[in-house]
């Protein structure tokens, strides 16, 4: 597809002028689940932004510009359900968004569910992360937007909750399905009590709002039996898998015992 033809149809399937500039990079997915714990099901399997040439999400994200920021994120989106769809993932695919490239709720879907409709990839498969620590220039525009996905039956997720300022505050005005916590507060949580007492404050919050709780980040055995101890039931990290590119990665189910069989 060329450049004129990607822009053509961004704007056909978006009904959208404001894709001022092409994204120029040529990029892939890699894939990382997210482990359901009580069973060693996969809740979720993440996209993550990779150049096709196997260049890592640093790399493509450093082209990013506010002129062709509109391109890229609805590209990610095409690109992630296309893998979505080939893969023959059965599970939810998460795929990460830039609220501030989305002028219009509504609209700005068009590029997903028309990936959606032509791979036959269900939309209630899909979920859509917003990261908490990414600058938001406007959040009631971002609560709009959350609104909306969720209407159109999408899963919502706010990822890397408690890295930014911001977060208790959307949490106040929109409930997610999801919330994935910060690694950072995951990072050495066996031996922390601060991070436990946070955690465990989060867990119980997330319970009372029904909303589904992921730890990420987790890359010992010990972090996963504190969190597990704690009540938390999905988690990813690089216990469980490394993000597999193009592929969908083997799970690790060692963590969890007897009580699951391995999952490819």
């Amino acid at each position: 597809m060329t450049e004129g033809q990607e822009s053509s149809d961004l704007l056909a399937e978006t009904g959208c002028p404001g894709c001022r500039a092409p994204f120029e990079t040529a990029i892939t997915m890699a894939f990382q689940p997210i482990v359901d714990v009580a069973d060693g099901s996969v809740f979720a399997y993440e996209a993550l932004v990779r150049g096709a040439d196997g260049s890592g999400a640093g790399a493509v994200l450093s082209r990013v510009t506010p002129d062709n920021r509109f391109a890229f994120d609805q590209l990610c989106r095409r690109t992630a359900v296309e893998h979505a769809a080939r893969l023959g993932i059965e599970s939810r695919v998460s795929i990460n968004f830039m609220p501030n490239a989305v002028y219009q709720p509504s609209l700005c879907l068009g590029t997903t569910l028309a990936a959606a409709r032509r791979h036959a990839f269900p939309i209630e498969r899909i979920m859509f992360e917003v990261t908490e620590g990414e600058r938001i220039e406007d959040r009631p525009h971002l609560v709009r937007i959350l609104n909306e996905y969720k209407r159109q039956g999408f899963t919502t997720a706010i990822d890397d909750f408690g890295a930014g300022h911001s977060g208790l505050n959307l949490l106040a005005e929109f409930q997610p399905d999801v919330i994935k916590l910060d690694m950072d507060l995951v990072r050495g949580i066996a031996n922390d009590r601060p991070r436990q007492a946070i955690v465990a404050s989060i867990v119980r919050m997330a319970r009372e709002l029904k909303i589904e709780l992921i730890a990420e980040g987790i890359e010992t055995d010990a972090e996963f039996r504190r969190l597990h101890e704690m009540g938390v039931r999905l988690m990813q990290g690089y216990l469980f898998a490394r993000p597999g590119f193009e592929i969908l990665p083997t799970v690790n189910l060692r963590p969890l015992g007897a009580r699951a069989a391995a999952v490819a």
